[in-house]
Formats: structure tokens, C-alpha cells, sequence
């Protein structure tokens, strides 16, 4: 016996094809938020954690900041402390500088020479004075050259000849030599640092040369 099938099946089947079509959609979509939300809980833990890891660095940073700070304001003490120390020790060193200078020039100088100023600008020393002759301020600077452990690098600024009173009131006149010198000192050594021979120990020594009138 031969079946046939009167009812409308290509409509039963698209609708079949539509519902499972539907289903499918469906099933995507929820697949789909599913995904999304579990990424995006994911991203916000991922965003917590990552903010917990700048909050701690941004204190780390602040720390790190204030002992920079800390020792920034210490160097800046040790420097000035340095400072003060290197104050004292220069002070130690140069406070015997005019005993020395004064010793040497009383050894070196001539006679026939008679200072009238000296003036010490660092380490640069100007020395005035008048002289009977030229060879006396040639010798000056000979011995301050050759002899003297303190005096260096003499140089003649200048010389004149000048014509003064014998005496007060008196009509005649002695030709002299009005002169300047410039020398520079010696470093003295630091302390506890042994110190050149012609250092005075108790004052100066030898010959005292005789000063011109």
C-alpha cells in the first residue's frame, strides 16, 4: 500500500530550520555574554591588581623620595662641615706665614736697604723700600731667589731714583733708590708635616743686616 503525505512539510521543515536556527542564535548569544563576563571580571581583577601594585609603588616612590631628601641635607651638612674644617686647617697652616716672612726678610735683606711697607695680598707679597744703590736691590733679589725657602719668583716692579734731606731742615741731599718688589710665599707644610730648615724655632738666627738711614 503506497503512503502519501498530504500535510504541508516544507513549511514543517523551515520551521525546524528556524527554530534551530533560533536555538542556535540563542546558545551563541548566551555562550557570548558568558565570555564577556567572564573576561571582564578577568580585566577588572587584572585592574585591581594592577592598581595595588601602583598604590605600592607610588608609596615605595615617596619613601625613596624622602631619603633622598635625607641624604641630600646630609651631604649638604658633610660639605659644609668639610668646609669648616678645611677653614680651621688653613688657618693653622697660615698663622705662622708673617713670623716666616719677617724672619726671612730680615735675613736676605742687604744692607743699605731700608723697607718702608710691606703688604701681603694672598699669596702675592709687595715689598717697598729704599735702597743706597741698585746692586743692593739686585742682591735682595738674589738672595730672595737663590736663598730664602720661603720667598719665590722675585720681580721688580719698580725703581727710581729719589734725592732726600741728610737730615731734617737740612739743605743737603743723598741720592737714593725708591723700589718696589713683589714675591710669592710658600705654601707652609700642613701640620704634623716637617717644615723647611729656615723655619724660625724660636726667633730668627744668623746675622741681622743693618738697614740704611
Amino acid at each position: 500500500m503506497i503512503l502519501i503525505n498530504l500535510l504541508p512539510h516544507r513549511e514543517e521543515k523551515r520551521r525546524q530550520r528556524k527554530r534551530a536556527f533560533f536555538s542556535g542564535l540563542g546558545l551563541a548569544a548566551v555562550l557570548g555574554l558568558g565570555i564577556g563576563v567572564i573576561w571582564y571580571g578577568v580585566v577588572l581583577q587584572m585592574t585591581t591588581a594592577q592598581e595595588e601594585r601602583n598604590s605600592f609603588l607610588t608609596g615605595e616612590i615617596k619613601r625613596l623620595e624622602g631619603q633622598i631628601k635625607d641624604i641630600a641635607n646630609l651631604r649638604a651638612e658633610i660639605d659644609s662641615l668639610k668646609a669648616r674644617q678645611k677653614a680651621v686647617e688653613d688657618l693653622q697652616t697660615n698663622r705662622n706665614v708673617p713670623v716666616y716672612l719677617l724672619d726671612e726678610l730680615v735675613r736676605y735683606t742687604p744692607e743699605g736697604i731700608y723697607l718702608t711697607s710691606i703688604k701681603q695680598n694672598g699669596d702675592l707679597v709687595t715689598i717697598s723700600g729704599v735702597a743706597q744703590t741698585n746692586e743692593r736691590v739686585s742682591e735682595l733679589l738674589r738672595n730672595a731667589q737663590h736663598q730664602s725657602q720661603w720667598l719665590r719668583q722675585p720681580d721688580l716692579v719698580e725703581i727710581k731714583a729719589v734725592n732726600v734731606p741728610v737730615t731734617a731742615g737740612s739743605r743737603e741731599q743723598r741720592r737714593l733708590f725708591d723700589f718696589s718688589v713683589r714675591v710669592s710665599l710658600k705654601q707652609p707644610p700642613p701640620p704634623g708635616a716637617d717644615k723647611p730648615a729656615s723655619a724660625p724655632a724660636s726667633g730668627p738666627s744668623g746675622p741681622v743686616p743693618r738697614k740704611a738711614t
